[in-house]
């Protein structure tokens, strides 16, 4: 497994040098030069190689002695279309004449600023630039020299965001001390609800181990490693091919007929369980396996390996700071090599509950018997509860209600089968679990965990200032508008149907009140990116986003807080420590 491990990592990261060219530094990719003449004032900026502008991102001010926006005064090429962007690919020759600034405010002494932002073809997106140049009158310089010399704003160096920390402590950290920090961040992501539905899915595949030999401790830890190390090897693949390609595989993944899919492969599992029919190999390829010694061991290490790798595919993986930091990282680099450690340890953190599942499997699964047939039909539930909360992803939330209530109904007749008085209670409890949940259907209740909430709670009927109304905008140009017109800090929550994380911050820290409190002096703003079309993507890339959830921030001034990034789920507590740390 190492030595496949290694080589993948290798041919991927050999791969990416040749598809990848040297990601150029800000200094290289803009060079700014102002030069001024008897008339008028001449801004060039020229474009390293592979490097564009965006056209709504050139933005032209004087800036002292008072702010004036000046763009639309001055003539800038028509700009062109370029992978569904208008943008610049050429580089820029602009004259300000001396008659339009005196035209504004009369003075002796300008500060003339010019803002921009680009990309490189690779891939990789520059944060906003600006470049000023102090012009003065009545002087006896030479025309042409510069009177003050440019400076780039210090946009770049306000506090990093947690992504960025995590991204740039990659580029400067020992690799060990690499590769350790991000096995913690791996085991902190276990305690998350990414993890929680792989629990199931490898006990299933334990339970179905020890129907034909005695489970040892030995064994079932050597069952779930194989299953962790494909997920983690899932992980890496599709962390560095999204780094390298730019290509968002999860969201591929979470398309609505491939969730259906797997959906009914859980289906299926679960149906196995019961006793229905008996998934495996096909005859010839089960043959050949079989002609080692060891055949019948290795045909359940290739089904275990093979669910590994699409259970992380297809229920994570999260997005989280540490993910979205190694993916950036490999974006600007191109270095996959360490980038796919990164997550591949981080992976191997992730799964280290999955793996004390399996080492106590020996000491806790019953023995084959009676006992067995009822864990594994009590699983086989289980799986059908992992395929209704695939299917939440698709379907309308009161269908999903129903489905939970059907399951809990189903479950609780279906175990009335067996006397003793364990058995017994489950199916009391399944049973009345499963009416509250079709009571909540009815009533319109959407949420699973509070069926009973259109009765109960005594904030059924809140009032609009208790809630958070978030506006939705679809693409650059409504973001931009609404940007404009708030006279109030902005922020911006990137949202699908598909992110459990994103449904976290929406039932927990968007309802508390004190952040409820925080952000209603907010302009609220939100970018359902579920659909992952060209303007999702145009969105999601103009502010380094690797998927949702994330929150972006603006102040009062319309400039955006970059500190204040938030990637992943944060508690109502270490929300509010981000955000008051700037508004």
């Amino acid at each position: 497994m190492k030595k496949i491990l290694l080589f993948l990592l290798v041919f991927v990261y050999s791969f990416s040098l040749e598809l990848n060219p040297t990601v150029l530094e800000p200094d290289e990719a803009f060079k700014t030069t102002f030069t001024q003449n008897e008339k008028d004032l001449n801004i060039k900026l020229e474009l390293g190689k592979d490097i564009y502008l965006y056209d709504d991102k050139i933005k032209i001010f004087i800036l002292k002695p008072q702010k004036i926006e000046i763009t639309e005064e001055i003539n800038i090429p028509a700009p062109v279309d370029y992978d569904g962007f208008i943008v610049q690919l050429n580089n820029l020759d602009l004259t300000i004449p001396f008659e339009l600034l005196k035209s504004k405010v009369e003075s002796n002494s300008y500060e003339i600023s010019i803002d921009f932002q680009g990309c490189s073809k690779a891939g990789l997106c520059y944060a906003p630039m600006s470049e000023s140049f102090v012009l003065s009158f009545g002087n006896n310089n030479s025309s042409n020299e510069l009177i003050n010399k440019t400076e780039k704003v210090a946009e770049q160096t306000e506090s990093l965001n947690e992504t960025d920390m995590i991204a740039n402590s990659l580029k400067d950290g020992n690799m060990l001390l690499v590769l350790a920090t991000f096995f913690g961040f791996g085991l902190l992501l276990s305690l998350t609800p990414c993890v929680f539905p792989m629990i199931p899915i490898l006990s299933s595949i334990i339970v179905g181990a020890s129907k034909n030999e005695d489970m040892t401790a030995t064994r079932g830890f050597f069952l779930s490693l194989i299953y962790v190390l494909s997920m983690s090897l899932a992980y890496t693949i599709a962390g560095v091919i999204a780094g390298v390609f730019g290509a968002n595989l999860q969201v591929a993944l979470q398309n609505p007929y491939v969730l259906v899919v797997f959906a009914l492969i859980f289906v299926a599992l679960a149906f196995s369980m019961f006793g229905y029919f008996e998934i495996r190999l096909p005859q010839s390829i089960q043959n050949r396996v079989n002609k080692t010694t060891d055949g019948k061991e290795k045909q359940g290490i290739v089904g275990i390996a093979i669910m590994g790798f699409l259970s992380a595919l297809i229920v994570g993986p999260c997005v989280a700071p540490p993910l979205a930091g190694a993916l950036v990282y490999i974006g600007q680099t191109g270095d996959a090599l360490l980038g796919g450690l990164a997550l591949f340890v981080m992976s191997l953190g992730m799964g280290i509950p999955l793996l004390l599942i399996g080492l106590g499997a020996g000491r806790f699964m019953p023995k084959p018997g009676g006992w067995m047939e009822g864990i594994t039909r009590i699983f086989g539930i289980v799986m059908l509860g992992v395929a209704i909360w695939l299917l939440d992803r698709v379907l309308d939330a009161t269908i999903i209600m129903y489905l939970w209530a059907l399951l809990l109904l189903g479950s609780a007749i279906y175990l009335k089968m067996y006397q003793n008085i364990i058995a017994q209670l489950i199916t009391v409890v399944l049973f009345i679990l499963g009416v509250v949940l079709f009571v909540g259907a009815i009533s319109g209740a959407t949420n699973p965990l509070k069926p009973l909430d259109k009765f109960t709670s005594s904030k059924a009927v809140q009032s609009v200032d208790e809630k958070l109304v978030f506006t939705k905008i679809k693409n650059i140009a409504e973001l931009e508008l609404a940007i404009k017109n708030s006279d109030k800090p902005v922020m911006l929550d990137f949202w699908a149907s598909w992110c459990v994380a994103c449904k976290e911050l929406e039932e927990i820290t968007f309802k508390d009140e004190e952040v409820i409190k925080k952000l209603q002096g907010f302009t609220l703003l939100k970018a359902d990116v579920t659909a992952n079309n060209d303007e999702d993507k145009a969105l999601q890339k103009m502010f380094g986003v690797v998927g949702p959830p994330a929150l972006i921030f603006w102040d009062k001034d319309k400039n955006e807080v970059k500190s204040s990034k938030i990637v992943g789920y944060k508690n109502p507590k270490d929300f509010l420590e981000i955000v008051n740390k700037n508004f």
